[in-house]
């Protein structure tokens, strides 16, 4: 069940823990973006700095759960509370997973495209750290989260066009398809992972309501 106070008495520690885990998805959309671009023997190097906002993201997720189970009275349902802050948390995951994949499978030129799927990742990821603090008063949410299914649609134009491309000889190495395809449908992962912490942004708001 679950317990709610006034909005003069509510904790408003809750949104700001939201908020900072957004922020390290951000940092990771925008870590990985340099480390696509950076010539293939300097990725390694920025793996571990990639490492490191994903563990800050853990140990974000990790506060919110602990502030849950330690408040009797929290601003929305302990439930919502904690799949929203794990499905922040997927956002990074994916993000850092993309990075290390492409050092591990030592790939030289990724395909065009990816840059534009990149872009849009980077703006969904600030779109959702910029709504994380509006949940303390519910307002101006719905253009977040209409914003972030209009660029989920674009990210899958992109998707489906670099698997065309692919499977229409871009990369004609069969070992190097297999690796592509990986790397895209991962991204294509973080891109509906942002969408899916939106989805539960909506149905927040809706409850409230």
């Amino acid at each position: 069940m679950a317990f709610f106070r006034p909005a003069s008495a509510r904790d408003d520690a809750f949104f700001q823990l939201l908020a900072d885990s957004a922020r390290h998805a951000v940092t990771a959309a925008e870590l990985l973006t340099q480390l696509i671009a950076a010539p293939p023997a300097d990725r390694a190097e920025m793996l571990p700095r990639l490492k490191n906002i994903e563990h800050e993201a853990d140990e974000a997720t990790h506060a919110i759960i602990h502030k849950v189970n330690s408040s009797f009275v929290t601003p929305f349902d302990h439930v919502d509370i904690l799949e929203l802050a794990a499905a922040l948390d997927d956002c990074t995951d994916i993000l850092e997973s993309v990075g290390q994949h492409i050092v591990l499978y030592r790939m030289e030129g990724l395909m065009p495209d990816v840059t534009r799927q990149m872009d849009v990742i980077v703006r969904m990821a600030e779109l959702t750290a910029d709504a994380m603090p509006r949940l303390a008063g519910m307002k101006s949410l719905p253009e977040y989260w209409v914003e972030i299914n209009r660029l989920e649609n674009e990210g899958d134009v992109i998707y489906r066009t670099l698997l065309g491309d692919l499977f229409d000889g871009a990369v004609t190495d069969p070992i190097e398809v297999i690796k592509h395809k990986d790397i895209i449908e991962r991204l294509e992962q973080g891109a509906d992972a942002f969408e899916g912490v939106a989805h539960r942004v909506e149905s927040i708001a809706i409850k409230e309501s």
